[in-house]
């Protein structure tokens, strides 16, 4: 009797969720330098049903298989790979085609998996930390003692950087819409919490740092969120910008200048293009660090294949505090 061909998600046109099928996909075997990989878990971000929807600022060829990060077990290796080979868990990340119960990818992008980490808290690890460790070491230089403030501390990127934040000396502060998500910024190590959606969201971002302001933002939530966060910052502050969900939002130039400030871009994907080296020691810090339990993604709900129209919902309306994670049997 012939095996069942693995199935992914995958559309002719890029739009909403209802554009998209389960269909039969076969990746074939792997090129000299890719691992097949089988996968047991994808991660959802708004990102990724962004980007299916083709609203993302770069737009993906079709027929497209939507999913940019995935946990699974190793089928078959490259001839030219080293490091890795059949039976090894392993996370791996790219732009599209992981909603899908097979893929092959290229060895480089592909890393054992750390072993505290389940497979669907493992599809989720790569991309979100390695998104927050760039915008806080790197691009922010946030220091030991300094003040952090995470917008959308609930979310995806937003609960990787208060774990980082507190991980690098930071007192964080978290901004989150819901009770839920402030409850789980705080279980992520937050030291105050305050609501988004509070009129007085100044002044209570004020009174969680003693009437002071703040030395970083980190934003993944953007439109009006930004202005009143720029706001908030210290003489020489760095506000982040990780993403633009809300909005795009228009900054006064003034504010800078008043601040002594810098509104700071952060792009992990085009990190990974022109810093190679420093993205991949980033990434060997952080699965350091989640195989001593120090980072660990929280799950909110987990959505067989079939469903996949329902997760990718879930995650585009982000009220869920935590992941989004589709399983494969």
């Amino acid at each position: 009797m012939t095996a069942p061909l693995p199935r992914a998600v995958r559309s002719d046109e890029l739009g909403p969720p209802e554009n998209y099928a389960l269909v039969d996909h076969d990746p074939g075997p792997p090129s000299p330098t890719q691992v097949s990989i089988s996968i047991r878990a994808a991660g959802i971000s708004f990102v990724d049903v962004l980007t299916a929807n083709g609203g993302y600022q770069v737009k993906p060829p079709v027929p497209f298989i939507p999913g940019s990060e995935c946990a699974g077990v190793v089928t078959a290796v490259g001839a030219d790979v080293t490091g890795l080979a059949v039976g090894d868990k392993v996370v791996g990340s790219g732009w599209g085609g992981m909603f899908a119960e097979a893929v092959n990818l290229p060895a480089r992008t592909v890393r054992k998996m750390p072993e505290a980490l389940s497979f669907a808290e493992a599809a989720v690890f790569p991309v979100s930390y390695a998104t927050a460790w760039h915008a806080l070491a790197d691009r922010g230089s946030l220091k030991a003692g300094e003040t952090l403030l995470v917008l959308g501390a609930g979310g995806a990127t937003g609960y990787a950087a208060v774990q980082v934040g507190k991980h690098l000396g930071a007192h964080v502060i978290g901004s989150a819409s819901s009770e839920a998500k402030r409850a789980l910024a705080v279980a992520g190590g937050a030291d105050a919490v305050i609501d988004a959606r509070g009129a007085d969201w100044r002044d209570q971002v004020k009174a969680a740092n003693g009437g002071k302001g703040v030395d970083v933002v980190f934003d993944p939530v953007g439109g009006d969120a930004t202005d009143p966060a720029f706001r908030s910052l210290a003489w020489n502050g760095r506000h982040l910008v990780i993403g633009f969900p809300g909005g795009i939002a228009a900054l006064r130039t003034n504010l800078p200048l008043l601040k002594g400030a810098s509104l700071i871009g952060v792009d992990i994907r085009q990190f990974g293009i022109f810093e190679p080296e420093k993205s991949e020691a980033n990434r060997d810090t952080l699965f350091a660090l989640a195989a001593k339990g120090v980072l660990r993604p929280a799950i909110a709900q987990t959505y067989k294949l079939e469903d996949f129209r329902a997760a990718m919902e879930d995650a585009a309306a982000g009220t869920s505090a935590g992941r989004i994670v589709l399983t494969m049997d």
